[in-house]
């Protein structure tokens, strides 16, 4: 991983680390816009069908560059783990500011929770188009729970992005944006 000095742009002793790449980036907020389009559009249109095969793709693309990617990509870097957001929890109450180059443990139980829900949001409507389950009431309210499931998700995604931007100071939207975070001075970034 890259890291700079900021001090040229007037952050004194902060670092640069690159950690997102570009793919990563693009399936992120690719993924967020058709879930965020999707929202807004009947469920019988033509285009919240083809946003919802753009995501399920996208989501497929993310799972083999979890495993072909560079480091920071892989899912090696951020093994999801009960134990591992349990002690996360404990430093947070303690008050331990610690910057997780990739996602903190609980962040990475919530990536593999919105990659799951997106793959039940997309199995399940596919299913419905099919001959076998078009119109079957459990397949119709699985996908419902789903997308009610994902729209939690997002909400505690979001406050989570909000909550460690603040506690850390490390610009967290910003690094999804250029793909390097910038940890301030006298943090210790693992």
């Amino acid at each position: 991983m890259a890291v700079s000095d900021l001090s040229a742009s007037g952050r004194h002793g902060a670092r640069e680390i690159r950690v997102w790449d570009p793919l990563v980036r693009i399936i992120h907020w690719s993924v967020a816009l058709a879930a965020l389009i999707n929202s807004f559009l009947d469920g019988e249109a033509l285009l919240h069908h083809w946003l919802g095969y753009a995501a399920a793709g996208l989501v497929a693309l993310r799972m083999v560059w979890g495993v072909v990617g560079p480091r920071p990509a892989r899912f090696s870097s951020f093994p999801p783990s009960l134990s591992a957001a349990r002690a996360h929890l404990a430093e947070l109450a303690a008050g331990t500011r610690r910057v997780h180059l990739s996602h903190n443990p609980l962040g990475a139980l919530m990536v593999c929770n919105l990659w799951a829900t997106l793959a039940a949001l997309a199995a399940t409507g596919y299913m419905m188009g099919t001959m076998t389950f078009f119109g079957v009431e459990w397949v119709e309210e699985l996908h419902e729970a789903a997308w009610s499931w994902l729209m939690i998700s997002v909400a505690l995604h979001v406050g989570g992005v909000i909550f460690e931007t603040w506690r850390t100071g490390v610009p967290l939207v910003r690094a999804m944006i250029d793909g390097r975070k910038r940890i301030p001075e006298g943090f210790e970034a693992e």
